[in-house]
C-alpha cells in the first residue's frame, strides 16, 4: 500500500465500531456521561441550517436520511434510558429489542420535523445525565439481559450509548463535510 493511500473508514462507523470494555475507569465513566449530556447540543449544531432536501438525503449509500437518523437517535435513546431504569429497579431484566429498520420507515421517522426529536433529546439527555451522575458503585454494576447483545451492566450500556451518540452525530457532520454543506 502506498503512503498516499488513505485508509477507508466504514461509513456506518465513522468513529469506529463500539469496543465493549472489560472494565470502565472513573474517567471513562465521566467521559460517557459528558458525551450523553453534550449530545443534544452537538446534534443541534450538526443539523443547523439544513433544508428539507438536505434532511431527506441519506448519510451514506443505502443508509437512512438525516431526518430518519435524527428520529432514530430519539427512538434509540428513549429505549436506552428506559432500559437503564429497568436495570436499576429490577433484577437483571430481559429487555425488549425492536426492529430499528422498521421503526425508521414509520411516517414519524420519514416525515416529521426533526425539531420534535431534537427537543425530546435535549430533555431526555438532561434527565439521563442527571440520573447517571447520582449512581452508586452498586447501581453501576446492575444490569440487563439483552437478547441479542447478552448481559450488559448499566456501566457498559452507558459506554455503548455515549458511543452511539458520537457515531450518529458524526454521520451527519461527515455528510455535511462531503457535500460541502
Amino acid at each position: 500500500m502506498s503512503e498516499t493511500m488513505e485508509l477507508q473508514v466504514d461509513p456506518r462507523y465513522p468513529v469506529g465500531k463500539f469496543q465493549r470494555p472489560e472494565s470502565v475507569t472513573p474517567d471513562a465513566r465521566a467521559a460517557a456521561i459528558a458525551a450523553i449530556a453534550e449530545m443534544p447540543a452537538k446534534l443541534t449544531d450538526a443539523v443547523k441550517g439544513l433544508d428539507e432536501r438536505q434532511l431527506d438525503t441519506p448519510y451514506r449509500e443505502g443508509g437512512w436520511t438525516v431526518r430518519q437518523l435524527v428520529h432514530h437517535i430519539a427512538d434509540s435513546h428513549m429505549n436506552a434510558y428506559l432500559r437503564i431504569r429497568f436495570a436499576l429497579t429490577e433484577d437483571w431484566p430481559t429487555i425488549k429489542p425492536y426492529d430499528e429498520q422498521t421503526w425508521a420507515m414509520l411516517a414519524d421517522s420519514t416525515s416529521a420535523p426533526i425539531t420534535w426529536s431534537v427537543l425530546l433529546l435535549e430533555n431526555l439527555h438532561a434527565r439521563w445525565a442527571f440520573l447517571l451522575e447520582t449512581l452508586s458503585a452498586e447501581q453501576w454494576a446492575r444490569g440487563m439481559k439483552h437478547p441479542e447483545m447478552g448481559p450488559m451492566s448499566v456501566e457498559i450500556a452507558t459506554q455503548l450509548y455515549a458511543w452511539h451518540a458520537r457515531n450518529h452525530v458524526a454521520h451527519i457532520t461527515r455528510l455535511r463535510e462531503g457535500k460541502g454543506w
